[in-house]
């Protein structure tokens, strides 16, 4: 009854995540849902020990997918891969309800860490392409994470990163719904500083000009 719980759960969220399905049985084609039934299996031989099958059966899912779930990390529910193709999860990995990826991103370690040696990602938190969370700490939850970030440490709740390194652009503490996976319309901290410039600037300027049309108006009274 688990192994047929959890294939109706993995359609259930492929329906709800991608608006390019039309019909239940697609869903069998998607290298997401085929990784994610190998995964669960995967894991439950690593929690057993018995490490040589757990591991031969993530990396058959690996060569069939392009998608690599270490059997160690340990995945909660509603999780989603969009596309999939190159995506890394390494083995130490926790990840939380209702998370999805995008192609391309990798959930690795520094090669530094000793035992706990990849992040926490928490419940809600969205995860672009290309994106790279590298290191032993917490993506907290209801988060996104811009295409093409490299984040390098914490993460508070309901915030933005973009960048290389990753910089964190707060919001106003508000949960982000499960359907919101707009990965393309981030705040841009750097456009938002140039912006705060150019009014700065402005403001400047026409400072300037009052000055001198006051210097001008007190030139003429003499």
């Amino acid at each position: 009854m688990g192994f047929i719980k959890n294939i109706k759960e993995e359609i259930a969220i492929i329906k709800e995540r991608d608006p390019a399905i039309h019909s239940a049985m697609e869903v069998f084609l998607y290298p997401s849902f085929k990784v994610m039934v190998h995964y669960r299996l995967a894991h439950k031989l690593y929690k057993k020990k018995h490490y040589f099958w757990a591991r031969l059966i993530s990396q058959r899912a690996a060569r069939k997918t392009g998608i690599e779930i270490h059997p160690g990390a340990t995945i909660g529910k509603g999780f989603f891969i969009d596309h999939g193709n190159g995506v890394i999860i390494g083995e130490t990995t926790i990840i939380g309800d209702n998370v999805t990826l995008y192609q391309g991103v990798t959930l690795g370690g520094t090669g530094k860490e000793q035992g706990k040696r990849h992040p926490t990602i928490e419940d809600n938190v969205m995860i672009s392409a290309g994106a790279k969370v590298l290191g032993s700490f917490t993506i907290g939850a209801n988060s996104k994470i811009g295409a093409g970030s490299v984040v390098l440490e914490e993460v508070p709740p309901n915030s933005t990163v973009v960048g290389i390194p990753g910089r964190v652009v707060k919001r106003n503490n508000m949960t982000l719904p499960r359907e919101d996976m707009d990965q393309v319309h981030l705040p841009d901290p750097v456009k938002e500083d140039i912006s705060l410039l150019q009014q700065s600037n402005t403001a400047l300027t026409n400072k300037l000009i009052e000055l001198e049309e006051e210097i001008k108006r007190l030139k003429q009274k003499q």
